[in-house]
């Protein structure tokens, strides 16, 4: 069973999923042999390991600038409601700029026609920023109390106007640098996805064939380890039964043939209660009614999903919101023992955490893989042991 993990920042590596199979072990037989398609007879051909290993890196990749892009999204959302509402402020102060502007100039009028001496008033309206009305200060000096009161005001819809002005100017930069990250991260994923398509066209029937095979091996292990997780959890919960039984509580055994620190659960992790249960319960009610549906990355719903959309979606139809990529997603919750996940739980996958699944029970869970893919039921180590980096309970 794979050692647990503590949940790391995304960055330095590779990220990404593992492409199931035959579509993963087509794609990386082409990358590899075309690059050799016109080596000299006698050299070496890559072999189907390295094939394989050539299309996990690259879809790796594209789930990497996926999660990117969905951040960069999400990010470019916000702030974009930020401008709006900044220059929905700026659009208001103006307003009210210019009711100020207008009363001082009223005042400035005033003593204009009736000779009052100088206009006075007329000194502000001419003033382009706040400071320049303190400048006149001899000249307020001299003016009645409703007319400071209007300098006073005038000056204060200066400031304020000014000030959210200049918010509006840095979020706008900010906006346009969102939206260069968004445009970056999506012409990435786009590549890698054409490329994905330009080796998968051309791939041999022979080649699928055999690629296909080791595929198949591959599955039929992922099923035994996730019914051996199954086994392991069965046993864990009758023992807290007959601890139960026995006026000795809830009990902590992690069960037998558990190894690592996965397995030992830490002091202050909370069993799953009702309220769990019932919450994982339509968890997985909406999730097994998206299976079939499309992987298209980027993707919340409802037509199709990317891994953490659908995660998302999911915890969303039971009442709790979980953040869009997974890197924020892995950090929602407690982490549990891979032999104490429960129903609802989220399985997040490699080290720089760019995969995730809703676990089912009984070693299983429902994700979406991959470009190309549905959303579906699988094992759990449908990488192997060491591609779980966690387990996280929401709510």
């Amino acid at each position: 069973m794979a050692s647990h993990r503590k949940s790391r920042t995304p960055g330095t590596r590779v990220a990404g999923i593992r492409t199931p199979a035959l579509a993963t072990a087509a794609l990386t037989s082409v990358a590899l042999l075309s690059q050799t398609a016109d080596a000299a007879p006698g050299e070496d051909r890559p072999s189907l390991e390295e094939v394989e290993k050539k299309v996990d890196d690259l879809y790796r990749q594209a789930e990497s600038a996926t999660e990117k892009y969905n951040a960069a999204k999400e990010k470019t959302t916000k702030q974009r409601k930020r401008v709006d509402t900044l220059l929905d402020d700026v659009a208001q102060r103006t307003q009210k700029l210019n009711e100020a502007r207008a009363e001082l100039g009223s005042y400035a009028a005033a003593q204009y026609r009736t000779g009052a001496g100088m206009p006075d008033t007329a000194t502000f309206l001419l003033a382009e920023t706040p400071q320049d009305v303190f400048d006149q200060r001899q000249v307020l000096d001299r003016m009645t109390g409703r007319q400071k009161a209007a300098v006073d005001d005038y000056v204060t819809q200066q400031t304020e106007t000014m000030k959210k002005r200049q918010e509006a100017t840095e979020s706008l930069r900010t906006l346009t640098e969102t939206q260069g990250d968004l445009k970056t991260a999506k012409a990435t994923v786009q590549k890698k996805l054409a490329d994905a398509r330009e080796l998968l066209s051309k791939l041999t029937a022979e080649e699928k064939a055999r690629l296909a095979a080791i595929e198949k091996r591959k599955q039929e292990e992922a099923a035994r380890k996730a019914a051996e997780l199954a086994r392991q959890q069965a046993e864990q919960q009758q023992e807290r039964e007959e601890a139960a039984q026995q006026g000795g509580g809830t009990s902590e055994s992690s069960g037998s043939g558990s190894t690592g620190s996965a397995d030992t659960p830490p002091a202050d992790t909370p069993p799953a209660d009702s309220s769990y249960a019932a919450k994982a319960e339509k968890v997985l009610a909406f999730a097994r009614a998206q299976i079939g549906k499309p992987y298209v990355w980027g993707a919340t719903g409802p037509g199709s999903y990317d891994c953490s959309g659908l995660t998302q979606a999911a915890w969303k139809a039971a009442g709790v919101s979980l953040p869009r990529t997974t890197y924020d997603q892995v950090n929602a919750g407690t982490t549990v023992p891979v032999s104490q996940a429960q129903p609802g739980d989220l399985v997040f996958f490699y080290d720089d955490v760019t995969h995730v699944g809703i676990y089912i029970g009984n070693g299983m869970m429902i994700h979406a893989p991959k470009p190309g893919t549905y959303v579906r039921e699988e094992s759990v180590y449908y990488d192997g042991d060491s591609a779980i980096h966690s387990i996280v309970r929401p709510a």
